[in-house]
């Protein structure tokens, strides 16, 4: 009876905790400054090595998530989106959207070891611990190339039949990835290198993010329609919808506070709770800056990471360029910290 107690009474305490955590809003920390021209895509935090790669034009920046500073930069790459880590075999990889090709660097030194060619405008990358590659989504080409992360060279090519944005893998053979054109999310089975299932997304439309709880087999998809749409990872079945900003770009997910973060372009971060693998409320709106649509979470501090910058006055649009994004001005390229 005593135990019981016990085990009753440190249920509640975490459930009071977490909730705790839940309450606890965000708010801006720091602003790093990096400086530079050009804009942005992908952010990546290592929480066990202690760094932020931020993509950035023609170089990926790297800082020290403790103390906030720069300490190194790739550069010479051109058209960066993606970064993926890989701790294991020491190495790092950067999709260059320009030249069709995948960079590897040192992770230690930061250097460039080589380029592995890839398929038309690669973009978005997931690294699968359970078959030791990268998958680095080609969004011109409509695919996926598999690098085999250990020697660089290329294990496949996989068609997806549509354009891909954001992948996440669950670490057991399974990769997903979404297809913005076509409303779907892709299982692939990384072992025989096939898509497995195709699912819908509705009521999700043009889905940009993803980010996966793995304990409960949950994929967060960020759509278009400013709609997230929660997944069943092996079923595909759509087990919840919840409003979220504009133009949300990525997303990630904290398993220890359960939270799923959405960054949008309309200067907003939408924060869900996960009150049970099929129940999700939103907790807060986080404001950023316009255009700070990427985000990275460290899972070590749960801090967020986004890349946010100044932007000039849209251009005239013209037959060839009908909408015209505006250009990031020169030195005003920073990182938002936020924290609770």
């Amino acid at each position: 009876m005593r135990k019981a107690t016990c085990l009753l009474a440190l249920s509640a305490l975490a459930i009071l905790l977490a909730m705790a955590r839940v309450q606890n809003p965000y708010r801006l920390a720091r602003t790093i400054p990096v400086g530079g021209e050009g804009g942005w895509d992908f952010m990546r935090a290592d929480s066990a090595g202690r760094r932020l790669y931020v993509s950035h034009s023609t170089e990926v920046v790297v800082l020290d998530l403790d103390a906030g500073t720069v300490t190194g930069r790739i550069d010479g790459l051109s058209g960066v989106h993606d970064i993926a880590v890989v701790p294991e075999f020491g190495r790092g990889f950067i999709t260059n959207g320009k030249t069709d090709t995948v960079t590897m660097f040192d992770l230690q030194s930061l250097r460039k070891v080589g380029d592995v060619k890839t398929g038309k405008k690669p973009d978005a990358m997931a690294y699968d611990p359970a078959i030791h590659c990268v998958f680095a989504y080609n969004g011109g080409g409509q695919s996926a190339t598999v690098i085999d992360a250990s020697s660089g060279a290329v294990a496949g090519t996989i068609d997806l039949g549509g354009a891909p944005e954001s992948s996440v893998a669950d670490g057991l053979g399974a990769v997903y990835v979404n297809l913005e054109d076509k409303n779907l999310i892709l299982k692939i089975n990384s072992l025989t290198r096939t898509v497995e299932q195709s699912w819908p997304l509705a009521p999700g439309e043009k889905p940009t993010s993803l980010a996966m709880d793995k304990a409960h087999r949950r994929l967060f998809v960020g759509c278009g329609n400013k709609l997230m749409v929660a997944v069943d990872a092996d079923t595909g079945r759509i087990v919840s919808s919840v409003p979220i900003g504009e133009n949300v770009d990525s997303g990630a997910y904290d398993p220890e506070t359960g939270l799923v973060f959405e960054a949008n372009r309309d200067g907003t971060v939408t924060l869900i709770h996960e009150d049970a693998p099929d129940k999700y409320s939103v907790v807060q709106t986080l404001k950023t800056q316009v255009g700070s649509k990427n985000v990275a979470l460290d899972e070590k501090t749960h801090h967020l990471f986004l890349s946010a910058g100044e932007f000039l006055p849209a251009e005239a649009a013209t037959p060839e360029n009908p909408r015209p994004r505006p250009k990031v001005k020169p030195g005003t390229f920073c990182v938002l910290e936020f924290t609770r």
